[in-house]
């Protein structure tokens, strides 16, 4: 490129930041034998059973070809048997998409123009934030949350639905939390929903951690004319790189199905075939396939939070769902990403930054992404990194 050239991009790209996981990438690459407490996977692959046909389908001719824009027939049949048992929605249909993530776009493409202004709250999860920057979306307002329990706060967003004009377009909620690793109660998650139906406003929900719940805490769903649940297979099942979601949304909500049905042409067409045919036979083998996998993280996030410990109780918060737990950084360490260079360069760990998520002074770590064996290994880097950063701070800023 030529000096100058920049004028030739995108404004909407230019002002989107780079992703965070593209920076933590890049920082992997500087540090020998890192691991990884920063990214939202998992360490599990996809059930056995299923993996045991990929020849199988890989040779059937309609693997290689253009699927419906809705998905595969017999997963649809699956997914609406799904949410209807397990997650109550009985009038919502199902689009199946390349990974929630695109589920989320397609939505924000067929809901929102750039004039309109969109809610998240804080900390909240930094892809939703960089769709919003992608599209061009006008106003973001980032809602607060409650320090104590990291619960969206609906008086805040009660007010800014009845007092911002126009009305915002959307509102956007992940259940269980991430970053923050926490569950919103039924009676919360209702509440959010009433709010936004009486100010005619979409509220979309994410629940791609809803298999991953702890200590007595239950994910639950919410159904409207104006309620989206957008889903996936990636972390439950380990499905991570298959790249397999779904959208649930209203039957009753006019027009929206052809909406839909116009993004997906033109964002993906369809979803691989091969991963929703493996998808197919993920549901096969069930949530206690899941479950059984979830109570070994549980063991996780303990080692975790005791490493943590030497920060104080109130430093860290979450570990209700999902797989993440939320921390206050030392009052000297507000330039998270430094923290997080140091860690990565001095104790062989890569954190998330939580200014990534709206929140600065904090970090996001996850206990998916290794083995309980491994988790003990980490756990106890951790535990030296929290005990020298308390003790002599970092050192030099991460270049």
């Amino acid at each position: 490129m030529t000096m100058g050239s920049y004028e030739k991009l995108s404004s909407r790209i230019l002002q989107t930041d780079v992703p965070v996981m593209v920076k933590l990438a890049e920082l992997s690459k500087t540090v020998k034998d890192a691991m990884p407490l920063g990214q939202g996977a998992v360490y599990w692959q996809p059930p056995e059973q299923a993996l045991e046909n990929v020849k199988q389908l890989a040779f059937e001719s309609s693997t290689s070809r253009y699927g419906t824009h809705e998905g595969l027939p017999e997963l649809i049949h699956a997914l609406n048997n799904k949410i209807q048992e397990e997650n109550k929605l009985s009038k919502s249909l199902v689009m199946v998409t390349a990974g929630s993530n695109q589920g989320f776009l397609n939505l924000v493409l067929a809901l929102c123009d750039v004039n309109d202004s969109v809610v998240l709250f804080a900390p909240y999860f930094f892809n939703a934030y960089m769709t919003f920057n992608m599209t061009a979306i006008n106003t973001i307002l980032v809602g607060p949350s409650h320090s104590a329990t990291l619960l969206p706060d609906i008086e805040w967003l009660e007010k800014t639905l009845a007092t911002t004009k126009p009305v915002p377009k959307l509102v956007s909620i992940v259940n269980p939390g991430n970053p923050s690793g926490v569950c919103i109660p039924q009676t919360l998650l209702n509440r959010i929903s009433e709010i936004c139906e009486k100010a005619e406003t979409w509220l979309v929900v994410d629940n791609a951690y809803e298999y991953f719940v702890y200590g007595g805490f239950q994910h639950s769903c919410v159904e409207g004319n104006h309620v989206i649940n957008l889903f996936s297979f990636s972390k439950a099942y380990g499905m991570m790189g298959w790249r397999v979601g779904y959208i649930a949304y209203s039957s009753e909500a006019e027009g929206l199905r052809t909406q839909l049905l116009k993004t997906q042409d033109n964002v993906a067409i369809c979803a691989s075939i091969m991963s929703q045919k493996i998808a197919l036979l993920c549901l096969k083998a069930g949530r206690e396939w899941v479950s059984r996998r979830v109570e070994i993280l549980c063991r996780n996030k303990n080692l975790v939070i005791d490493a943590l410990s030497g920060l104080g109780k109130d430093a860290v918060k979450g570990g209700e769902g999902a797989i993440f737990l939320w921390v206050k950084l030392p009052e000297n360490c507000s330039e998270d990403f430094e923290v997080v260079c140091w860690f990565a360069k001095r104790h062989g760990l890569l954190l998330l930054p939580g200014s990534a998520c709206g929140v600065k002074g904090c970090v996001r770590i996850t206990y998916g992404m290794l083995t309980e064996d491994d988790c003990v290994h980490a756990a106890t880097r951790l535990k030296k990194g929290v005990e020298e950063l308390l003790r002599d701070g970092i050192h030099a800023p991460c270049s």
